[in-house]
């Protein structure tokens, strides 16, 4: 089944560059050159994916990604020209995925989408492929989680990095282990991002995050209390 990305860059070489690629990997690609127009196609098409510049007319990159995590948990991957630290911790704290620096190898950004979309989806299970950590319940099928019965809507890296600290209940999990889980081997970017999401996953769990333990010169454990 393809899938469909929504491609925003106001550079209009750059963009037909990248839909290039994207379409030989068998992507529909919907293309929007500022922010107002992203946000219309958006509303029009059923995106799996958005690739989203910061830099764009009308409404900024920093501005759409906000609104679209207000309203879905579409994977985002960020593209700037700007590298500084700050950014990218912004980027993860409005809800972005993934974060591309320019210039970047179009094939590179290709096989990142590919690999978020996977880990994303992951693999189908049983109907009733559910498990339970005290009031916490994740559908591995469907994504769905749910405290205290109570639906909670996470970003895809935030139910990616639920689910891995769960399944290593019980375990230590050095930031690096973590940032190779959730977010592949080929990232970059700042560490911190991991802090950024853990802080956000426990906000939204309620008083159920206090199972997320900080290890201090470390990482992060999951474990129930006893």
């Amino acid at each position: 089944m393809k899938r469909t990305i929504l491609l925003v860059e106001d550079d209009m070489l750059i963009r037909e560059f990248m839909t290039d690629y994207f379409n030989r990997e068998q992507w529909i690609v919907i293309e929007a050159e500022d922010g107002r127009q992203a946000m219309e196609l958006f509303e029009l098409h059923a995106i799996d994916l958005v690739v989203l510049d910061i830099m764009i007319p009308y409404i900024d990159g920093w501005s759409v990604c906000r609104r679209l995590r207000q309203q879905s948990d579409v994977p985002i991957i960020i593209i700037t020209a700007r590298t500084e630290d700050d950014d990218q911790i912004m980027g993860f704290e409005l809800g972005a995925d993934e974060y591309v620096t320019k210039p970047f190898s179009p094939k590179v950004l290709v096989a990142r989408a590919n690999a978020l979309l996977k880990r994303t989806e992951g693999t189908m299970g049983r109907e009733d492929d559910m498990v339970r950590y005290g009031q916490i319940q994740i559908n591995r099928r469907s994504h769905m989680v749910t405290v205290q019965q109570e639906p909670v809507t996470l970003s895809p890296k935030e139910y990616e990095l639920l689910l891995y600290l769960t399944k290593n209940n019980g375990s230590v999990l050095p930031r690096d282990a973590i940032l190779n889980a959730v977010w592949g081997f080929d990232y970059f970017g700042d560490p911190r991002a991991v802090d950024t999401h853990i802080k956000k996953l426990r906000a939204k769990l309620g008083e159920e995050g206090r199972y997320i333990r900080t290890i201090i010169r470390t990482g992060y454990k999951f474990e129930l209390e006893q």
